[in-house]
């Protein structure tokens, strides 16, 4: 008698398959997304250039200096009041579009996640119950999603990760992930590694913030025999990455921790990367976590963040509009980290400033 196939290898992202109605108003989601993000952000800016900036020259003598400047000007303004309203409204929809979706097949969900746990063919992963979750995830659901990154709503819990994973999608703007599963951020830096080093061979990578792994499997398959180590203090978020990489037969090895107190040893990984990780972090907490990162890097590795553009590389009215998440998208150490001169920061956590570089 032939064996059973192992539940482990279900791919659990075929396994909450949206209804027509879902795929509909998901869809609608994306398509308001990209009508206030990119059509009606276009007028806002041309409402600022005729009639604001305008104003405040007039009043002030001088252009806006800084994105505060602009942002204080353009409060009363009737449009961006309205484009506002509804990107903000449209965030919250991106994660109600989704949630139907996640909790009619919750309970499949969390059954291939124990499977793949309890018979994991490669990988592994490490959950720590008694981790305390940093305040700056806890006292806040980032991006507007219920629940955050970290909350459980029973036991095995992976809701939060489905959410994260089918939302992400829609968020998009109807640019869904690839068939592999490879989140778009992490193949372009994976493949930019790849092209700046060419003699460079990692064996161990190490994702600080790693979700649902998206963005940490690219790595693994554009560099050959790369061992990839994810690290997030959402368990929701760890067990729908572990259930995900070993349906892919994916050597990646998951673990609870909080980024900005590792329990690896010195000098364990050739890359240390995050994606658009950083800036939800307070100024202490970035700094800690870079020195971390310092610390478990190999003599001879690479340290890669993809992020936002600092704000010294941008104009005010760029600022102002970057900066909208710190104010209404509960990412309130956005702005704060913008303003970092981060090749100080990185030489104060270690690393060499002259081979530290921004592009």
């Amino acid at each position: 008698m032939r064996d059973a196939p192992l539940r482990s290898t279900v791919d659990i992202d075929s396994l909450a398959p949206a209804s027509h109605d879902e795929r509909a108003r998901q869809a609608f989601v994306s398509l308001l997304r990209k009508r206030v993000m990119v059509d009606m952000a276009g007028d806002m800016r041309r409402v600022y250039e005729r009639e604001v900036a305008p104003s405040f020259a007039s009043k002030h003598g001088r252009p806006p200096r800084d994105g505060r400047e602009v942002r204080r000007a353009m409060l009363p303004n009737p449009y961006f009041r309205a484009w506002s309203a509804l990107r903000y409204s449209a965030q919250e929809m991106t994660w109600w579009s989704v949630m139907p979706q996640v909790e009619r097949n919750l309970p499949a969900l969390v059954d291939a996640a124990r499977a793949a746990a309890a018979r994991p063919r490669t990988g592994s992963l490490r959950l720590d119950p008694k981790l305390e979750i940093p305040r700056d995830v806890s006292a806040l659901d980032i991006h507007l999603m219920p629940g955050c990154f970290h909350t459980e709503h029973g036991v095995d819990d992976v809701a939060q990760g489905a959410v994260y994973t089918l939302g992400t999608a829609v968020f998009g703007g109807g640019l869904k992930l690839r068939a592999d599963r490879h989140g778009g951020v992490g193949a372009s830096i994976a493949h930019w590694l790849r092209l700046r080093h060419p003699g460079f061979r990692p064996k161990a990578l190490l994702d600080l913030g790693c979700t649902t792994g998206s963005n940490l499997f690219p790595y693994l398959a554009v560099h050959p025999g790369l061992v990839g180590y994810g690290v997030d203090v959402g368990a929701p978020m760890l067990r729908y990455a572990h259930a995900r990489a070993q349906s892919m037969g994916l050597e990646a090895h998951f673990s609870q921790q909080n980024a900005q107190s590792l329990d690896f040893e010195d000098g364990s990984f050739d890359v240390v990367c995050s994606s658009f990780f950083l800036h939800e972090q307070s100024v202490a907490a970035t700094r800690r976590i870079l020195r971390e990162a310092w610390r478990v890097l190999r003599p001879g590795g690479v340290m890669v963040h993809m992020e936002l553009p600092p704000a010294a590389e941008v104009d005010p009215y760029y600022n102002f509009y970057l900066d909208w998440d710190a104010y209404y998208n509960n990412e309130p150490h956005y702005a704060a980290f913008r303003a970092l001169d981060f090749g100080k920061e990185v030489a104060r956590a270690g690393f060499s400033a002259g081979r530290c570089f921004q592009t």
